[in-house]
């Protein structure tokens, strides 16, 4: 675990030169819903002011964002599937996790509701009610955070979507956004991140239907990519962005970010 120090501190790179902050530039191997949700479009251009550090963010599943950190392909992870994040760092491919912030997963669905799960907070038992009445479910079926999140649902229920690939399960193999135009297209329930929901403007009839379940729970980590495993990772950069977004001031900015009036993430970094 790398020791955080001023020296990778924001404050230390501004006060090295300006110079020298404007040649930084990393890659943040994230998610989709944070980049769906416009939340780098919020935070990005105070961080850039701040330190001129450039920040490009390459928006895929959580799966495929750790494979291409593992492969050295980026220089920070912001994800949100924190086993696997836990493994990353465990295998050394991290220097360390932390958690940044959170929001939660719904169940949306058209207004017709015909597998009748409208109101309910119980998510396994809606899973399990949309399996029995055979109505259409998309999944994004990409190995995303929100794909394991609901693959953990499943397991935890008496239904084997595997079972209905195919026919009544729909694994578009997709991103947020993408599976959630395919999932309105087809009449399918379709598990998402809040944020996106609340960006998301082709919702049509849709609306949440299943939510407030503690399983449902959505939790965002940051993690620079080590160093020792990837000699060319820009870590002075990567540890300064990782350290605004857990400062007072990033925390804020996160928390302060809102569509249509709505809070997309609540910021819960641990205290310094």
């Amino acid at each position: 675990m790398l020791k955080r120090t001023i020296f990778t501190s924001v404050a230390a790179l501004l006060l090295t030169g300006t110079a020298y902050a404007q040649d930084q530039s990393i890659v943040v191997q994230s998610t989709t819903s944070t980049a769906n949700s416009g939340l780098y479009d919020h935070l990005l251009p105070m961080f850039e002011e701040q330190s001129g550090i450039q920040v490009n963010v390459v928006a895929v599943g959580t799966g495929q964002a750790i494979t291409n950190a593992e492969n050295c392909d980026g220089d920070l992870l912001l994800v949100h599937a924190k086993p696997a994040e836990e493994a990353f760092v465990e295998a050394g491919y991290g220097t360390e996790r932390t958690d940044l912030m959170y929001n939660d997963f719904v169940i949306v669905g058209p207004s017709e509701d015909p597998a009748g799960v409208s109101g309910m907070s119980d998510a396994q038992d809606a899973l399990s009610q949309i399996a029995e009445s055979g109505a259409t479910f998309a999944s994004r079926g990409d190995d995303s955070g929100t794909h394991k999140k609901e693959l953990s649902l499943w397991a935890d229920t008496d239904a084997d979507p595997t079972s209905g690939s195919g026919d009544w399960y729909r694994e578009t193999g997709s991103g947020m956004g993408a599976t959630l135009n395919a999932g309105i297209g087809m009449g399918a329930y379709v598990m998402t991140d809040r944020a996106t929901w609340i960006s998301f403007e082709n919702k049509q009839d849709y609306e949440i239907l299943v939510e407030g379940d503690e399983d449902l729970f959505n939790q965002y980590g940051v993690i620079p990519v080590s160093p020792e495993h990837c000699p060319s990772v820009n870590i002075n950069a990567a540890q300064a962005f990782a350290d605004w977004l857990l400062s007072a001031d990033g925390q804020e900015a996160i928390g302060a970010y809102e569509v249509e009036g709505q809070q997309l993430f609540f910021p819960n970094a641990p205290e310094s």
